[in-house]
């Protein structure tokens, strides 16, 4: 009896998985419709959820924030060292960022690590409080300042710009955005084949 899934090789998943990152979000979201999975996430999740199914078939659910993690309807959160950062209540505005520059300093700004550490506690059901938030991103703005960091595997365009700079010095702006149009291009011809081929194994089942 044919397995039917993974739908493709292995060699081929990691061929997808590499190019996947240089779609576009809303281009994701059209491949999770095609087959028939949620489209409501982020990059990194949309993708995972591509590959996820191309392998095994089926579908991620998008995990539920516990309710302790969840803010109350009616109730007010002030901004205070000891009040918990809630889903719902929190905000990336004007006034948190003020507030965080009380407690850190003027050199605070909204990073992608302080979103991803923040999601990752509402998950585990733990919920920071605004000082502890503050706590962390000191320690891992000052760890970055001195050791440098990696852009996330789906910032593709950040990604091929730093290993195209190192290997060609100098070389211009307006090269680089020609170079990086070319490769986007054919990356998105790679997951548009691949994924036919991925398309026509499902259709024969």
């Amino acid at each position: 009896m044919t397995t039917l899934f993974p739908l493709i090789s292995e060699s081929q998943i990691n061929t997808l998985t590499h190019a996947l990152n240089f779609l576009h979000v809303d281009e994701l979201k059209k491949l999770c419709v095609q087959f028939h999975l949620s489209d409501k996430n982020t990059k990194s999740a949309l993708i995972m959820s591509i590959i996820h199914f191309i392998k095994t078939g089926e579908v991620i659910k998008k995990p539920l924030i516990p309710n302790i993690c969840r803010a109350k309807r009616g109730q007010t959160y002030p901004h205070h060292p000891n009040t918990r950062m809630l889903y719902g209540a929190y905000k990336n505005d004007l006034q948190t960022r003020l507030f965080f520059k009380q407690l850190i300093g003027e050199h605070f700004h909204f990073t992608a690590f302080g979103i991803d550490w923040l999601n990752d506690r509402w998950m585990s059901g733990n919920p920071p409080t605004y000082q502890e938030f503050a706590n962390m991103w000191q320690t891992e703005y000052l760890r970055r300042k001195i050791m440098g960091s990696e852009p996330k595997t789906e910032w593709a365009y950040i990604n091929f710009t730093q290993k195209l700079i190192q290997l060609h010095p100098g070389i211009s702006h307006m090269h680089i955005i020609e170079a990086w149009k070319e490769e986007r291009k054919k990356q998105v011809k790679i997951v548009h084949d691949i994924l036919h081929i991925a398309a026509a194994h499902l259709s024969d089942f």
